[in-house]
């Protein structure tokens, strides 16, 4: 066979380099039969690659629940779909950039939101939204933490937070919540994970088929370079080594005001009826979007790279078939139509060009200046590369005794200071230096924004009549410190926040969108975590009814042989049915009632007896000590996350959305992170400049319970819990609807005007300040630590 590539001879040790073991490549010489050309192999080696093929997670992810009356699209397109009513749905789904963001934080970061928006729009979508959860490294040094590590994690910090703001509000899509954390273990492996949502109308959804033997492909969008070669096999299919900081060449470069085009021509041209099938050039580039829309198709595919626009000369078949240069797509047009299409793109000022066609026999082949570059079936390619069922090891059991975890102070000891100093900690500190980088308002959709409600919130318009009736509501959550203490049980208890926040908004958890960062999947230990993971997550997801739509699987998140924690990444859509009643978290009035609402009617937490078990001290202490209060004072992570009851959970969302609906309650926040007093505080904190609320609103709180410490009581992150605020004259209807759901609801205090802050347990104050001094220590505490040299 002619090609424009003999002058390479592929060997097993060629193959090696790209990422193809000898297994994999005798695979390769049978579905070819023959020994493939290093266009060829270049072609095999990012389709198996771990990041493009799942080939180490398939086994496990099957386990998930995928299905759902609202589910109109799962896992195999470019982004799930569900139908949110009014002949409407919504397209969202979340994606790592992981480690390009190590090696370029701002490239990676914005190709990573470039991407996940063309998954949307790919769909026949406008998005609307972009999340982003993050984790780094530590950004204070401290005994495991060098200054030098915290300077570099500070400056990984800053690129990734100026690229998801940059592309976002170039791009005019509002960026609307997420979250951060800060462990040591992602020190040189942060995780940069974006989630986008769209709208379409139910019959304009556009799936990636190749369709129509003798229909045109055109290629769309941006010429085509040499950045980001080799990305998904090598950058984000292995480990982080000292050769990684040569690789800046693999991280590709975005370009937001190109991508805008993008988007208007895509979803003009898809009004046209002309489109077919349309694909996101993203991970493998040219090679992904046609291996795969031919082998979703059953039908080949031809291209002829001399057509491919191209803005670097010389450029080898190998190479533009496994650029991922950004902002491009492959559409395929109905034959005799394709001058609809092409006249769009013509007036965006877009390339569009014929380059291909649909063929029949299953084959995808790939011509040159009239050589065949590579001829390779699609559907073997696509679909039945390798599969492994990894060896599964639990890690030795961690040692661990009574002295390992949290001694509580004596009782009557005050906890303020500790509580300023919790509120100062990175993950509980203000994020408003890095949302104030965001647009969050851009096309003036946003209900919600970050800081002033659980879960992001966004109005929907009613495509007849334009007339705002309902929301959809999202929110991100991911525990990796609970996960690499017990991945199931933190997995679980990912899915419920996030769901959690979702209902705290006033909305209804739907569906859900999953993001699974793990270390090397040839490690048993690793496997055995994202197994024991995938399990939490299959139960619950089916318990509190959010099916998983889609997502991503990282592997490889490790940095000289040491992982990440295991961190699922857990996003959850919810739908309001009256935008009006969106619940925040900020306190409103003086007067109002505050009261716990807790799902959990059998825990010990609810006990009014005076005695203390020598167990239930031992239980809390080890539960306590894998809090963020633990880690913040004690600076160890040990003992075992929360238990977790997620029939309490769904019975306080679903008593949630009842109240919301209802326009019972004055506020809503639920408890997470830091505590029953973190949450408390926070809710403080927000009333500054909230509607109807005087600044610096305060809290008189006084908590009943005597079985258990006071640090426990305040600072513990069981779950099914959150705190809500109601006027005196509501409280009957809230205590009503508390018990039509077998909801504990608890009168703890009221909101003050005074700007105190106070908080008594067994009849002592154990925190006593002002709301100014807690609030000035949360406020500045982020921004004062990246201006620290």
């Amino acid at each position: 066979m002619a090609t424009a590539s003999t002058e390479i001879r592929v060997t097993p040790e060629i193959a090696a380099e790209h990422g193809v073991t000898r297994d994999e490549y005798a695979r390769i010489q049978q579905i070819l039969g023959r020994d493939p050309n290093i266009t060829e192999l270049g072609i095999f080696s990012v389709m198996w690659s771990e990041h493009c093929s799942y080939k180490s997670s398939k086994v496990h992810l099957k386990r998930l629940p995928t299905r759902g009356k609202l589910v109109v699209q799962g896992p195999g397109e470019n982004a799930g779909v569900v139908d949110i009513g009014d002949g409407l749905v919504a397209a969202f789904k979340i994606e790592s950039h992981n480690h390009p963001s190590y090696v370029e934080p701002f490239q990676g970061a914005t190709t990573g939101v470039g991407g996940i928006l063309r998954d949307i729009f790919t769909m026949g979508a406008r998005p609307i939204a972009i999340l982003d959860s993050l984790r780094f490294g530590e950004i204070m040094p401290n005994k495991v933490t060098t200054p030098e590590e915290a300077a570099k994690n500070r400056r990984i910090l800053d690129g990734v937070i100026r690229g998801i703001g940059s592309y976002g509000n170039c791009f005019g899509v509002p960026t609307v919540g997420g979250e951060v954390a800060f462990e040591p273990c992602y020190s040189q492996n942060p995780l940069v994970n974006a989630l986008a949502l769209g709208i379409a109308k139910k019959e304009e959804i556009f799936l990636a088929k190749a369709k129509g033997i003798g229909n045109p492909v055109i290629y769309l969008g941006a010429k085509t370079g040499r950045d980001g070669i080799h990305g998904a096999s090598l950058l984000a299919s292995a480990e982080f080594t000292e050769e990684s900081k040569q690789k800046r060449p693999n991280v590709q470069v975005g370009d937001p005001f190109m991508e805008k085009l993008l988007l208007e021509a895509c979803l003009e041209a898809m009004q046209t009826g002309a489109v077919v099938a349309i694909q996101d050039m993203g991970a493998a580039g040219l090679t992904c979007s046609t291996m795969e829309m031919a082998s979703r198709g059953g039908t080949g595919i031809e291209i002829d790279l001399a057509k491919v626009p191209q803005r670097e000369t010389g450029m080898t078949p190998y190479e533009i078939m496994l650029s991922e240069s950004q902002e491009r797509m492959l559409l395929v047009a109905e034959k005799g139509r394709e001058h609809e299409v092409l006249a769009v793109f013509k007036k965006w000022g877009l390339d569009a060009v014929v380059v291909g066609r649909v063929t029949e026999g299953g084959i995808a082949r790939i011509d040159n200046n009239g050589h065949v570059a590579a001829e390779i079936p699609a559907h073997p390619l696509a679909e039945e590369g390798p599969v492994y069922n990894r060896p599964i090891a639990a890690p030795a059991a961690r040692i661990e005794t009574e002295k390992n975890w949290f001694t509580f102070a004596p009782e009557g000891t005050n906890l303020t200071a500790n509580f300023v100093k919790l509120l100062a900690s990175p993950a509980i500190a203000s994020k408003r230096w890095i949302t104030e980088q965001y647009d969050t308002s851009v096309r003036t959709n946003t209900l919600a924004g970050p800081g002033t409600s659980d879960a992001a919130v966004v109005r929907i318009k009613d495509p007849k009549t334009g007339e705002v009736r309902r929301a959809l509501a999202l929110s991100t959550d991911g525990n990796g410190r609970w996960c690499q203490l017990n991945p199931r049980v933190g997995a679980m208890h990912a899915v419920a926040e996030a769901a959690r926040n979702v209902a705290a908004s006033g909305a209804r958890p739907i569906a859900a969108t999953n993001c699974l960062n793990f270390g090397s999947p040839e490690k048993p230990e690793v496997m055995w975590q994202f197994s024991e993971t995938i399990d939490g997550l299959a139960e619950a997801c089916t318990a509190l009814g959010t099916p998983i739509t889609g997502g991503n699987v990282s592997f490889y998140n490790e940095t000289l042989g040491k992982s990440i924690y295991p961190t699922p990444v857990i996003g959850i859509l919810g739908i309001l049915e009256d935008a009006s009643k969106v619940l925040k978290i900020a306190f409103r009035n003086e007067g109002d009632l505050v009261l716990l609402l807790d799902g959990d009617t059998s825990s010990p937490r609810h006990s009014e007896r005076s005695e203390e078990s020598a167990f239930s001290l031992v239980g809390a202490a080890r539960e306590f000590s894998s809090s963020e209060y633990f880690k913040t004072i004690a600076a160890i992570i040990a003992g075992e996350p929360p238990a977790i009851d997620l029939a309490a959970e769904k019975r306080l969302q679903d008593c949630l959305v009842a109240l919301a609906a209802e326009g019972a309650l004055q506020s809503a926040h639920d408890i997470s992170d830091g505590g029953l007093a973190v949450t408390l505080a926070e809710s403080c904190f927000a009333s500054v400049g909230a509607q109807h609320a005087a600044p610096h609103l305060g809290a008189v709180i006084t908590i009943q319970d005597s079985s258990l410490p006071s640090e426990f009581a305040l600072f513990n992150e069981s779950g099914a819990r959150a705190i809500t605020s109601v006027t005196p004259s509501k409280l009957a209807a809230v205590l009503n609807t508390a018990r039509q759901y077998n909801v504990a609801a608890r009168e703890l205090g009221q909101v003050t005007r005074d700007g105190s802050f106070r908080i008594e347990h067994k009849g002592r104050a154990v925190i006593d300040s002002s709301i100014e001094t807690l609030r000035d220590a949360w406020a500045h505490s982020l921004e004062r630590t990246l201006a620290a040299k």
